[in-house]
């Protein structure tokens, strides 16, 4: 027979609910009203001195400013493309090194877990770092924001956890039949771990999508600029905004509709809008490669 619940446990209940309400609501209130925001009229919004719950002179004004900034095409397609190529990158060194760190017959096996540790501890700086990639001519082209990032021992650690738990009598048998560890590896191993690719690989993307440091200390140009680099210039300073704003009334943006306060807002849901989106077609894989990932360490 069940136990009778008591009054304890229905307060102890309660409370958690009601703590979870609260974090979901402190979790998501700062999106909804930056998103109220950028739906709201400029002089709407400055009369009603800030708007909490909903907009107020509703209008997609700033939205249309923030598409028609010649910079934030070209600032669209650099983030995808940075994404999309660090994600890959990424995902293909961090792995085969898992893969091949995973091997209890690895020569310098330790020598290799212990210079990773470090790296998850220790690092040089952003003026030696700057030196590295300037010594190697990185400094302004694209792959000073792909090279570095290509492996990230944390996330090897993960890949390994997995890959040690994969049965070697799967790869032996592979290897009887001719199979090379490449071969193995592209047509066993990573389809059976497409969970923690996912998960690795949403990690990855997000923190590309976000990332405004690098473009910011290692590239000075505009070629390179993504949207987190442009929403820091426009968030920064006022005249940014209002420098979209004045361009914008040259193509017939009405002015009442515009604030540079609501193009800000404007800027920001358009910088975090495709990767929320992605979120939840890839939420199921990012729980099950992670839950995997730390039962298998």
């Amino acid at each position: 027979m069940l136990k009778a619940r008591s009054t304890g446990d229905h307060i102890f209940d309660s409370l958690n609910v009601l703590g979870m309400l609260l974090l979901i609501f402190v979790t998501l209130y700062p999106f909804w009203f930056v998103l109220v925001g950028s739906l709201s009229g400029g002089v709407a919004y400055t009369r009603a001195r800030g708007v909490f719950w909903w907009p107020v002179g509703a209008t997609l004004a700033n939205y249309q400013v923030v598409f028609r900034e010649p910079g934030i095409a070209s600032a669209f397609r650099m983030t995808i493309y940075r994404t999309l190529v660090g994600t890959v990158t990424h995902l293909v060194v961090t792995s085969l090194f898992a893969y091949a760190f995973s091997k209890r017959n690895l020569v310098g096996r330790k020598v290799y877990a212990t210079i990773g540790m470090i790296t998850l501890f220790f690092s040089g700086g952003v003026i030696p770092a700057y030196l590295v990639r300037q010594a190697l001519g990185l400094l302004n082209t694209f792959w000073v924001l792909i090279i570095p990032a290509m492996i990230n021992f944390w996330n090897v650690i993960i890949f390994r956890a997995f890959f040690a738990e994969i049965p070697d009598s799967i790869s032996e048998s592979a290897k009887i039949d001719g199979a090379g560890e490449y071969r193995i590896f592209v047509q066993l191993i990573v389809p059976l771990s497409a969970a923690v690719f996912a998960a690795i690989g949403l990690f990855t993307a997000v923190w590309h999508w976000n990332d405004f440091f690098q473009p910011l200390i290692f590239t000075t140009s505009r070629r390179f600029e993504t949207l987190p680099l442009l929403l820091l210039r426009t968030i920064r300073t006022r005249e940014a905004a209002s420098g979209m704003a004045t361009r914008a009334a040259g193509l017939g943006v009405p002015q009442d509709e515009i604030n540079p306060l609501t193009i800000q807002m404007a800027t920001m849901i358009v910088a975090v809008a495709p990767i929320l989106v992605l979120y939840p077609f890839l939420q199921r894989y990012f729980v099950k490669g992670i839950m995997l990932g730390s039962i298998k360490g």
